[in-house]
């Protein structure tokens, strides 16, 4: 058991230090590519680090061999948002708090808020037709994968488009590959973007095997740690990206990327999990996507009406705690 404790925690570091490779090289590439900041966090660095978890996903619903595998990959479905809803804006909240900085009240801050209002709008519309789904049989579910899979390329395309004047947070750090460049080179940006991302990909399953081995020596149900653990392991590099870029003062890109990631937990999961399964979601998962709903309802208010506040941040992880509770207490995982 400590060598599993040891693997976990050794596994989080490097998840960590790679984040750190990460953002300095993803911030350079929406550099060199004339991407906005924003979307910059919610596309760039949000699909990087998504990537790896939705391949699981995928590997989970499209190649297991039996029910309780798909029945995994369906988990991680509906857990990914809820640990990016309470845990990862509870994180920021708590940085905040611990560092003693407040959210900048800028013209550009109070611009962003509002977009991620919209952001949290759009996923709450697609996270409930993604739930109505899931308590339903029919013959042509499959097919709507495809409409998931489109609503976040519009997402996409509308980031990239709306988002190409951002005035910048904080300046950018040199290169970690070229850090004697004034101006580092394209290429070796993308070099050490991909290459953390494959360190961060390969720590990430070292820490959710380990965390897999941890569970029955808990005593926990393989669809309850799906549920629990696994998802806060999943979006670790998220998580990690956000403690790095409130660090560095830059939290418009820290709210950014977790509402981007938010995106892809909503639509290239859900469309894995319709074509590859019955997508029948039980008590659990339901369980699951209403604490989700209300979390992203919380947020979508506080964006829009501007009160937004560290302290409401970090209030959000109570949420996931209420989630762990009722799950127990009422033996949604049995």
């Amino acid at each position: 058991m400590w060598v599993t404790v040891a693997l976990l925690l050794g596994s989080a570091v490097v998840i960590y230090l790679s984040c750190e490779y990460f953002v300095n090289g993803v911030e350079w590439v929406g550099r060199k590519l004339s991407v906005g900041e924003k979307a910059t966090g919610t596309v760039l660095a949000a699909f990087g680090t998504a990537l790896p978890e939705s391949v699981v996903t995928l590997v989970a619903v499209a190649f297991g061999t039996t029910a309780a595998a798909k029945d995994l990959g369906i988990g991680a479905a509906l857990g990914g948002p809820l640990a990016l809803a309470t845990i990862a804006y509870a994180t920021v909240g708590i940085m905040l708090l611990l560092s003693r900085r407040h959210l900048a009240d800028t013209p550009a801050m109070r611009a962003d808020l509002r977009r991620l209002s919209r952001d949290q709008g759009w996923f709450l519309a697609i996270f409930v037709v993604k739930i109505a789904l899931g308590l339903v049989l029919f013959a042509v579910k499959p097919w709507l994968g495809l409409l998931f899979l489109a609503a976040y390329a519009l997402y996409v395309r509308h980031e990239m488009q709306a988002d190409n004047d951002d005035e910048e947070e904080g300046a950018l750090e040199p290169l970690h590959f070229q850090p004697r460049a004034e101006t580092p080179g394209t290429a070796i940006a993308i070099v050490q973007t991909l290459a953390a991302l494959a360190v961060i990909f390969l720590a990430s399953r070292l820490f959710v095997h380990q965390l897999e081995q941890l569970g029955p020596v808990l005593g926990l149900k393989p669809q309850l740690l799906a549920l629990l653990l696994s998802p806060i392991a999943t979006e670790l590099p998220e998580t990690m990206n956000a403690v790095i870029w409130v660090r560095q003062g830059k939290h418009r890109l820290a709210l950014a990327n977790i509402s981007g990631a938010m995106m892809i937990q909503a639509t290239i999961p859900t469309a894995l999990g319709l074509f590859f399964t019955p997508w029948l979601l039980d008590r659990s998962l339901l369980l699951a996507a209403g604490v989700t709903a209300t979390a992203i309802a919380i947020l979508f208010a506080a964006f829009r009406g501007g009160w937004i506040s560290r302290a409401l941040l970090a209030s959000m992880g109570l949420l996931y705690a209420v989630f762990a509770g009722l799950l127990v207490v009422l033996h949604l995982g049995a």
